[in-house]
Parts: structure tokens; sequence; C-alpha cells
């Protein structure tokens, strides 16, 4: 059964892209709600929103012969990539998150000046991680359709797990 995961930084598109999907009939799931994640403590003290992991066990064991898109950027996602066919970074540059996040309306998160740091520190510290372990990366600044339609083929090909970088138009 193919599983793809969607990851990349905050702005990156990943809910934009999984509901362009869902509009086309794939199976695809956002993993930015409580249904899927939850706050955890880190031994710091500081706050973490990862994968609520017998929920997203659940959803991938499913027996179902479509593929299944799932979007997500959490710590502890690297669990799964055993049960994985790709793992898709989608990326875009900094100033482009940035703006998209100052833009948009859909997701509260990246308003602060805090919350806005936070980001521009992932992009320097957790994007390199996500890069080193994507099976594909994808240039996030293309239109939302030719990113499904990549996506789509990822998933028409997924009996290869060799590391791809597609390139929007």
């Amino acid at each position: 059964m193919t599983r793809v995961l969607v990851t990349g930084m905050s702005g990156v598109g990943k809910s934009t892209v999984i509901a362009a999907l869902g509009e086309r009939g794939h199976r695809a799931v956002d993993t930015d709600s409580a249904t899927w994640s939850r706050w955890e403590r880190l031994p710091d003290g500081s706050p973490d929103w990862v994968w609520r992991e017998d929920a997203i066990a659940l959803l991938l064991a499913e027996d179902d012969p479509r593929p299944l898109f799932l979007a997500g950027c959490k710590s502890n996602q690297g669990r799964f990539y055993p049960q994985l066919t790709a793992v898709v970074l989608l990326t875009a540059p900094l100033e482009t998150l940035l703006d998209r996040i100052a833009h948009r309306d859909t997701y509260p998160y990246g308003k602060s000046d805090e919350e806005r740091a936070l980001v521009v520190r992932h992009v320097a510290t957790v994007e390199p991680l996500l890069r080193r372990t994507a099976t594909h990366v994808i240039d996030a600044t293309a239109p939302v359709p030719t990113i499904v339609e990549q996506l789509e083929a990822i998933a028409a090909t997924s009996g290869s797990r060799r590391r791809r970088i597609t390139r929007g138009s």
C-alpha cells in the first residue's frame, strides 16, 4: 500500500496541497489537528506538537488499496518512516514562508514575533534534517496543481524509495 508523507516547514503549503489532493478524490489527511496530534512537554519545559502515535499507527495500518497522503511536520514522524512509501519535503525560500504565514487566514501559527523567530530557526535547523531523510524534494513555489501532480506521480511510482529531487515549473 502506498503511504506518502508530505512534510516541510510552516508556511510551505502542506495543508493547501493536502486539501487539493482530497478535492481530487485521494485519501488525504492533514495531521495538524487534535485528532492526529497533541501537545507534549519537552525535557526543557517547552511545548512540542507531536503526532498521536496510536492514531497515526491505526491510520497507516488501514487496509485500503488507494494511496494515502498525509501532511505534517512533527518531531516524532521519523518513527513512522519504515511504514511510509515516500517522504516528500516541500521547500521554499524563507522569505516566501514568512510572507505566506503573514497573509494566511486559515491557520494562526506564525503571527507573533516569537513564532516567526521559531520558523526562522526551524528553517535553519529542522529543514536540513528533513532534507536528509526525504525520498523526494519538491519546490513549493510551483503552482499547487503542479505540486499535486508531482505528488500523484510519486505515489504512482512508489515501488522505488530512491531519492529524487522534483523541481516546480
